[in-house]
């Protein structure tokens, strides 16, 4: 059990990447008094659980109905996280996620919440987020130990989350954009590696050696 959350936590903390959240959610929060930052700190992970449980117990059964196969997702998956790969490396990711966080803050702030949008969905339970839960639970949901082990490393990258952007301003200062772009390319490094292993994993599934 401990195994399995240990390699779920490992692969949603680096598809997650709190720390590369940081400069963004104080861009998003930015004019804002300490009391609302608060509470779109906190919301934004709740919602981002909600959506990753919804998908951790539904969708596979989503993939089954669209007549989807594990290895046909499986490869589909990998490839995705080879493009966030390569968007954290090439610091490609920061900017679309910037992008995005811009776009938010010139809609209508009346009706926007940005908890939900941009923080929640996109930027911490994206699209990368969402296949790596669905292929861990594939990989370890066959027992209820394997997918507490799954929930748990969700919950726990979460709330590692919510510290990180609660924290937002003085994790900003000690490390600085510089430190920040530098564990998000070596970040992307892992990912690129985890993305070729799905992808061969897939494969293998389809024609085995």
């Amino acid at each position: 059990m401990f195994e399995a959350f240990w390699a779920s936590f490992v692969v949603l903390v680096v598809i997650v990447d709190p720390v590369a959240l940081v400069p963004i959610f104080i861009a998003l929060t930015q004019g804002l008094d300490d009391g609302l930052a608060r509470r779109i700190a906190l919301r934004g992970p709740l919602i981002s659980f909600v959506v990753l449980l919804v998908f951790a117990y539904g969708g596979e059964r989503l993939l089954a109905t669209l007549g989807i196969g594990t290895p046909a997702f499986r490869i589909a998956g990998g490839l995705l996280l080879f493009t966030i790969a390569f968007e954290m490396l090439f610091e490609k990711r920061g900017a679309r996620k910037e992008g995005v966080a811009d776009r938010a803050a010139r809609s209508d702030e009346d009706s926007l919440d940005l908890a939900a949008f941009p923080l929640a969905v996109p930027l911490i339970s994206g699209p990368g987020a969402i296949a790596s839960v669905v292929l861990l639970m594939e990989q370890y949901g066959s027992s209820w130990r394997g997918q507490a082990a799954v929930i748990g490393a969700v919950a726990t990258t979460l709330l590692l989350t919510f510290l990180m952007l609660r924290a937002s301003a003085p994790v900003q200062r000690v490390l600085g954009r510089t430190v920040i772009n530098t564990l998000s390319r070596v970040l992307g490094i892992i990912v690129a590696a985890l993305a070729v292993q799905i992808v061969v994993t897939g494969i293998t599934s389809i024609y085995p050696p």
